[in-house]
């Protein structure tokens, strides 16, 4: 058997949902100061910029690794 186009359809409605959901969020995040954290680093020129945001992803990092842990923990 082969895939399914209604189900296909679903799966691309759901991950545009994601990916609204995780633009806005960055939005919200910035504005509040999240991708200007010490330790984030930041090197530019004339005609360039170069950004490390090293704070930031150990942040999120650990952010979504407790919303994994979280959501195996109730699924079991």
């Amino acid at each position: 058997m082969g895939p399914n186009p209604g189900q296909f359809g679903k799966i691309l409605i759901f991950s545009g949902l994601i990916l609204i959901t995780a633009g806005v969020l960055v939005m919200v995040l910035s504005k509040l100061g999240l991708f200007r954290l010490p330790g984030d680093m930041e090197w530019s020129g004339r005609n360039w910029k170069i950004y490390f945001p090293i704070t930031t992803c150990i942040i999120l990092s650990i952010i979504l690794t407790i919303i994994a842990w979280l959501i195996r923990f109730f699924r079991q």
